[in-house]
């Protein structure tokens, strides 16, 4: 009898606010129980239930009212068991609305209550679905990586962290969705209770854009902001959309001020994307910022290594060391060029050799050997000799920063194809003349300091490989 009402209940209201507002919040209402005049309804979050109970529960009430006289009053509480979760005792008490001046039905009008079935969590469908393979078990540590690594393994052992957000950024295949895969799982593993909200900024843009078109935006806003962490993944894809930019604002904002988490990754800095508005950037730089650097040689065998454990494939180290050396984009080549390797030896019944490979991967050498730039010069250079990247372009001419430069200038004329003026252009807007006077003076000092010599022969092999 309960569900019968209820459902002319619902039936009423819907013809009344119209299909956007139904949707966005009377939609998920479920009847938790009725008795001694009483009516209790539940609603998923403390957000929505207050919303429901300030703007509809009287007209609920009433509704309810002249549909049985009986029913004295109608409250509305916080349901856990829809995925609602209270942060405190006090967000599951009921928003009670005040009882009308109906008289008391007699005990045989009264309704019993009606079953009610709670919907799945509302971040499973919001979100992007985890790869059960990034976990941080099959994620390789090094020195490239390792900063970031430790900032992702804090925020999901620890409940609260000292930072946030955490803004992840590196260059394709570098490990940044591997890692927020991992503190994914690592949470829902190990803490379940925690709501943790996995996507991409692409899917962010177009669940608002949907909003939009709903007229549901108060439901989305409800939905992103009712997570404990919420994770988004390459999030310059916002960037130049205004009104998306201003919607992640808001949200970053309300999360924050809640003491709730946010992950956020990048192919950029958060001072280097262009099309961000100056007061998301500032928010996005107030946290921790973790850089994946270019994989290491070292590295990259580690990484190959472990794929060949985790396919149960022994791998000639031969070959392992010749992928290492080659492949140097980003991890997922590195992978993918393992993957195939050991494909076309099971499928053709061959051993791995070092000549097979080169055989297989012809396509991908090739598109490994790619063209040195001026800025992976510049950028090695500095890090060699311990001057910031900064001073390749400035006025400084101390023998300490002067040097270094030079050495970029040889490299820059030995391994490119740039023109002089060219290359005194990325140096700070210098005259070629002086870029020959740093091809002469390092070829001079190459010729007498042998010492020296081994340094620019080690430095272009690192460029070269």
């Amino acid at each position: 009898m309960a569900g019968s009402a209820w459902d002319r209940v619902k039936g009423r209201l819907k013809d009344e606010v119209g299909d956007a507002a139904w949707r966005s919040w009377l939609r998920p209402i479920t009847v938790q129980e009725v008795t001694d005049g009483q009516v209790r309804l539940g609603l998923p979050t403390r957000f929505m239930r207050d919303w429901v109970a300030t703007h509809y529960g009287e007209r609920i009430r009433a509704l309810w009212g002249s549909e049985n006289p009986s029913i004295r009053s109608v409250e509305i509480v916080v349901d856990v068991a829809q995925g609602g979760m209270p942060r405190s005792g006090a967000a599951r008490s009921a928003a009670a609305i005040p009882p009308a001046p109906i008289p008391a039905a007699p005990a045989s009008q009264r309704l019993a209550p009606a079953p009610v079935s709670a919907p799945a969590d509302p971040t499973d469908e919001l979100g992007a679905q985890l790869d059960p393979r990034l976990t941080f078990k099959n994620f390789v540590v090094g020195k490239p990586n390792e900063f970031a690594y430790a900032a992702a393994r804090r925020i999901a052992e620890a409940e609260a962290v000292s930072f946030n957000p955490l803004f992840l950024y590196g260059g394709v295949g570098l490990g940044k969705t591997h890692l927020m895969h991992a503190v994914a799982w690592h949470i829902r593993e190990h803490t379940p209770e925690r709501r943790v909200l996995y996507l991409s900024a692409e899917k962010f843009m177009y669940r608002f854009i949907r909003a939009l078109r709903d007229q549901n935006t108060m439901a989305f806003k409800e939905q992103f902001r009712s997570v404990d962490v919420l994770m988004v993944d390459d999030v310059q894809f916002i960037a130049g959309k205004d009104a998306t930019q201003e919607e992640f604002f808001h949200t970053f904002n309300a999360l924050v001020d809640q003491g709730r988490q946010i992950v956020i990754s990048a192919d950029k800095s958060p001072s280097d994307i262009e099309g961000m508005e100056e007061r998301l950037r500032s928010r996005l730089n107030c946290g921790l910022v973790a850089d994946l650097h270019a994989t290491t040689y070292e590295l990259r065998l580690g990484i190959l290594q472990s794929k060949a454990e985790q396919m149960g494939t022994v791998v000639p180290a031969k070959v392992m060391e010749f992928l290492a050396h080659k492949i140097t984009a980003n991890v997922r080549e590195l992978e993918g060029g393992l993957n195939r390797v050991v494909a076309h030896a099971q499928l053709v019944g061959r051993a791995i050799t070092l000549e097979s490979t080169q055989e297989v991967l012809q396509d991908l050498l090739r598109s490994s050997d790619r063209r040195i730039t001026i800025e992976e010069i510049q950028k090695r250079v500095a890090e060699h000799f311990n001057i910031k990247l900064a001073e390749m372009g400035s006025a400084r001419r101390s023998r300490q920063v002067a040097r270094p430069r030079q050495v970029a200038m040889y490299l820059s004329k030995q391994l490119t194809s740039r023109s002089l003026p060219e290359i005194g252009r990325k140096f700070g807007g210098r005259d070629h003349t002086t870029v020959m006077h740093a091809v002469k003076k390092i070829e001079e000092l190459t010729a007498t300091d042998h010492s020296f010599a081994e340094d620019v022969e080690l430095l272009r092999r690192m460029l070269q490989n």
